[in-house]
């Protein structure tokens, strides 16, 4: 069943298949379309030598659906029942006849040319052809066809991608939401005890250093920038997701960005929520990094 969206909105995934065929005088003909994720665009067609005439407009259709995946076209040709439309060579029957009796009658004792000497004789049996311009007609349609299948079945697939973004989007924008009220608690009692052990350490410094050395120190450790560029890039994949098209590669750039700021997060943290929530962060991104690698 077709996806009812819009081609430009579509999350299409680089793995599906199709397979179509066509009956006609001489035989049938099957197309199967199959692809995997792939960097690029790599498309390799596999079919008799008789249609390779054929191949650059079938690469062509190709070429124009897909962006990226590595792209098997498999092409078959399956002759038809020879009962049907296949007749006898009425002139090299005639010729063969007429050989036999002239080798006959200078070689009486030579065997003469038995029924199944002339069916196997070549060219003896004529079927009717497939014009060229038919062929290609066919080929072609058979190969809109299958790719109109084949998007289907990728739209299908990337709608369940986009859906298991989506999901693990939401986790962690909750992670960030429940991360943001500990920051604050967790980065003023660091200081507390970041203090004490200070004067401790320091029993001669002056309290204006001490604060000085606090305030350096919680800049440091301070995570409203990674927080709010998390924000940021969550939001630019809502955007991306809602917009659909070829996007595996932008999603792919932001699952870097996205786990930079999950490491920066986890690096800084004093508070052992705060380290897991990064932990919980990095486990999603990971899971939406493997799934993205199947996005067009």
């Amino acid at each position: 069943m077709p996806v009812n969206l819009n081609k430009q909105t579509m999350i299409l995934s680089m793995t599906g298949y199709a397979n179509t065929s066509a009956e006609f005088a001489t035989g049938s003909l099957t197309l199967d379309l199959r692809a995997v994720n792939h960097r690029y665009l790599d498309i390799q067609m596999r079919m008799p030598e008789e249609l390779r005439a054929f191949e650059a407009p079938l690469r062509e259709l190709i070429g124009a659906q897909l962006q990226r995946g590595k792209v098997e076209c498999r092409i078959n040709y399956a002759a038809g029942d020879l009962s049907c439309g296949t007749s006898l060579n009425q002139g090299l029957l005639r010729q063969l006849a007429n050989w036999n009796r002239e080798v006959l009658s200078l070689m009486p004792d030579a065997a003469p040319l038995s029924v199944a000497d002339v069916l196997r004789w070549n060219e003896m049996m004529e079927t009717p052809k497939i014009s060229t311009d038919a062929l290609r007609t066919t080929l072609l349609g058979l190969m809109q066809s299958a790719l109109q299948e084949f998007t289907d079945s990728r739209a299908r697939e990337g709608e369940k991608l986009r859906e298991f973004l989506s999901l693990r989007l939401e986790k962690i924008e909750a992670l960030r939401a429940d991360v943001m009220p500990h920051v604050p608690a967790a980065i003023a009692a660091y200081e507390a005890r970041l203090v004490n052990r200070l004067r401790d350490a320091l029993q001669n410094a002056e309290d204006e250093r001490i604060r000085q050395e606090i305030t350096l120190f919680a800049s440091k450790i301070d995570v409203d920038e990674e927080l709010s560029r998390l924000a940021a890039h969550l939001t630019e994949m809502r955007r991306i997701l809602k917009l659909g098209g070829a996007v595996g590669k932008r999603l792919d750039f932001l699952m870097q960005e996205l786990n930079r700021e999950a490491n920066t997060l986890g690096s800084k943290s004093v508070d052992a929520e705060v380290s897991r929530s990064a932990m919980e962060m990095k486990i999603l991104i990971e899971q939406m990094r493997e799934q993205i690698q199947n996005i067009e």
